[in-house]
């Protein structure tokens, strides 16, 4: 009886740390946007994870991703605030900022 109770434990810790492991995977990936530039010029996420761009810099930004054929656009962020994009899909996606054409970033999806 012993043995299968410590085995029924240890399936239940298993089980906690892949959910504490995908919930940790899931967690947004923060930018941050400072001196007409993002915090990274690549990152990589999983399919279904976010960015949250953070705006640090002293003038506004406008953030916008092509996801899924659509133009997902923050609009303009004046300094400090925040907004997020979402990205379902694997693939590759350019981030860029409408108002600075030399903002570029990289995303790739897994």
């Amino acid at each position: 009886m012993k043995r299968k109770l410590l085995f029924v434990s240890d399936i239940a810790l298993v089980a906690a740390m892949a959910i504490t492991t995908a919930a940790i995977a899931q967690d947004p990936v923060r930018i941050t946007q400072k001196g007409k530039q993002f915090s990274q010029d690549k990152v990589s996420l999983s399919a279904g994870q976010s960015i949250l761009f953070v705006n640090d810099d002293t003038v506004a930004h406008n953030v916008y991703a092509i996801v899924k054929g659509k133009k997902q656009d923050l609009g303009l962020q004046k300094p400090s605030e925040e907004g997020g994009i979402t990205f379902d899909n694997a693939g590759t996606y350019r981030v860029r900022c409408a108002i600075h054409p030399k903002m570029k970033m990289l995303v790739k999806v897994q």
